[in-house]
């Protein structure tokens, strides 16, 4: 016996362009292109007033001044109206002291939503889930992360696969598990048997002739 599930149609592919939109927010329209030039983390929520996304909301609050000095801009989105954010950012700021310092797609047609695969059919037809995307100057999808409807995001991650991101561009290495600015990072592997041979005299950390690592 099999289960049909309904397939999610036109989902962003990795290290391809991320797709584009022309949305109003809490600090007016929105479009792709506003962000040439810097690091965007697009993350959706279910639903405002919620508690699991008011304290993902705070998070990526306190966190802004550290997206900030990654040259990282953050831009939130739901399928509610501008002015139900508006209302639960004044919410936030009243009840927590916190104030939103980032905007907010009112994505009421979805059609953000559709477009970056926020909506699963699994999970609701009518709510956008905890997805995440990291965009790159280029525009270019460079990671996705998707969280069920009861659980909230580590937005210590998001903060930390950025610098992660933006090490392996710039030194042309990957990180390891858990990577830590500071910390050794990954030498490309060999691809050929010639260079298999030479990277052993390298002065890498070699363990063996494909995992080699150094610092920065």
């Amino acid at each position: 016996m099999t289960t049909e599930t309904t397939p999610v149609a036109g989902l962003p592919r990795l290290n391809e362009p991320a797709p584009a939109f022309d949305a109003l927010t809490t600090d007016g329209r929105k479009t792709l292109d506003d962000y040439k030039g810097k690091w965007l983390v697009l993350f959706s929520h279910p639903a405002d007033f919620t508690p699991v996304c008011t304290t993902e909301f705070i998070a990526f609050a306190n966190r802004a001044d550290d997206f900030a000095a990654l040259d990282t801009q953050l831009l939130g989105l739901s399928i509610d109206s501008h002015y139900a954010h508006i209302a639960w950012m004044r919410s936030i700021k009243d009840s927590f002291g916190v104030d939103i310092p980032f905007p907010i797609i009112a994505d009421l047609d979805m059609k953000v939503a559709q477009a970056y695969g926020m909506i699963q059919p699994g999970a609701s037809d009518t709510q956008a889930v905890r997805a995440t995307f990291v965009i790159d100057p280029e525009g270019v999808l460079r990671a996705m992360v998707y969280y069920p409807m009861t659980n909230g995001r580590s937005v210590d991650e998001f903060v930390r696969l950025v610098k992660a991101l933006q090490t392996a561009d710039s030194q042309k290495v990957a990180t390891p598990e858990n990577w830590q600015p500071g910390e050794d990072v990954i030498v490309p592997t060999p691809q050929t048997a010639a260079a298999a041979e030479a990277r052993m005299s390298e002065g890498f950390d070699t363990k063996d002739w494909y995992f080699s690592t150094k610092s920065l």
